[in-house]
């Protein structure tokens, strides 16, 4: 007798990256309003509506190709400790994130969270591509959406280093 149906473990690995996002999304609402629209920002900078359905679509990916990745390797084993692994600590990186930056209002700190979450994300997806190709490209937007938003956080910390 099967407990979990078969169509769970998608679902929930496809759901678990968006646990942080909605953590994340209480310290990002209650700061937008006041510091966030305070800071000078490069003409570049998507507009504040364009950020919850990016994240939550690249969210929805990441999570659907660590599933294809647990599911490709038979599960939670030695095989999978490497490349979910660092999965695991890109998501982690990824979360830590928003209350670096929104919370604490650390623009430095928050550059470094996201250039150590890009490179684990990009480690992820090298490990993942001799795995699952799929999962792998899945990967490719979340990275290019990182390359900007390191990008948008620096020249935000740039121009406002000095604003207390």
């Amino acid at each position: 007798m099967e407990v979990v149906p078969a169509w769970a473990p998608a679902v929930g690995f496809t759901l678990l990256p968006h646990t942080g996002g909605l953590l994340g999304s209480k310290i990002t609402k209650r700061e937008i309003p006041v510091w966030y629209e305070s800071l000078q920002k490069p003409s570049w900078c998507p507009p504040n509506r364009v950020f919850a359905p990016v994240w939550g679509t690249l969210y929805t990916s990441m999570g659907y190709g660590s599933y294809l990745v647990w599911k490709e390797l038979g599960g939670f084993n030695e095989k999978s400790v490497v490349p979910l692994g660092l999965y695991a600590g890109q998501l982690a990186l990824n979360w830590a994130w928003t209350p670096v930056f929104f919370g604490a209002h650390k623009m430095g700190w928050g550059l470094v969270t996201l250039l150590l979450t890009t490179g684990t994300a990009a480690a992820t997806t090298a490990s993942w591509y001799n795995i699952n190709k799929t999962a792998a490209y899945l990967m490719v937007p979340y990275l290019a959406w990182l390359t900007m938003a390191s990008a948008l956080n620096y020249r935000i910390w740039k121009d406002n280093r000095n604003k207390k």
